[in-house]
């Protein structure tokens, strides 16, 4: 939802972005909505039935609740007198429970500090962090592997605090460690999907994810939003970067 604020308001704010708003791209944004809610509601009649035996799974594997739900960043867009701002929020995000009851978070939020700064970091890292981190379950490492783990996010989609498309949402301790210049791929919406993860997912720097989620930040298109979906099937069926 745009919304409007003044440009003295607006320096009080914690905003991620600000840019001349070369275009009205409100067209952009009505469209991008429709399909979003579209594809989800699809997604949740058609996958329904396998949501709620992942849920059994995990219910029977661990015996804890099959969801998950945590804080992450998210982003609204301002307009105001030709210029377009991105402001952060925070939202709750959904995702099927692949870590055992009350896992250590101090555990991911190091391995983060250490990928973000880039010391000495491999540019497998992140998939090889996922791939022997104690704390996922049999189950979680099959709904990982699969990106099934996130299917629950069309429920973010749908409440409008996601897009099928964008930046991945990421947790606020790891937004506090970012450089100033990463901040600008928090200027859209968090997507369930995203150019970053259709080329190479897990397998690519760091550095490497920041610039691909700010090329599509300065590049939104409904083109380039549904070349991205149709993208993301075979990337995930083959597994490419995951963990």
């Amino acid at each position: 939802m745009i919304q409007q604020v003044s440009l003295d308001t607006l320096k009080k704010l914690d905003y991620l972005a600000i840019s001349p708003l070369m275009r009205d791209r409100t067209v952009y944004y009505f469209f991008k909505r429709v399909l979003d809610l579209t594809i989800s509601i699809s997604v949740l009649v058609l996958m329904g039935p396998i949501m709620i035996a992942i849920a059994v799974l995990i219910i029977l594997d661990s015996g804890w609740s099959p969801l998950f739900i945590q804080e992450r960043v998210g982003a609204e867009r301002w307009t105001r007198k030709g210029y377009s701002y991105w402001q952060r929020t925070t939202f709750h995000c959904y995702k099927f429970r692949t870590m055992v009851n009350g896992a250590d978070e101090s555990v991911h939020q190091a391995f983060a500090k250490v990928l973000i700064e880039g010391r000495d970091v491999p540019d497998n890292a992140y998939r090889q962090f996922k791939a022997s981190d104690p704390r996922v379950t049999s189950v979680g490492k099959i709904l990982r592997k699969t990106s099934l783990d996130e299917l629950p996010q069309v429920v973010n989609v749908l409440k409008g605090e996601m897009s099928l498309v964008g930046p991945r949402p990421v947790i606020p301790y790891e937004v506090d460690e970012y450089e100033k210049w990463h901040k600008e791929r928090l200027a859209a919406k968090p997507g369930i999907t995203g150019l970053w993860q259709v080329s190479g997912r897990c397998d690519k720097s760091f550095d490497y994810m920041i610039r691909k989620d700010i090329e599509y930040v300065r590049n939104q298109s409904l083109w380039l939003d549904l070349r991205i979906l149709l993208l993301t099937t075979p990337a995930v069926l083959s597994a490419r970067g995951a963990a």
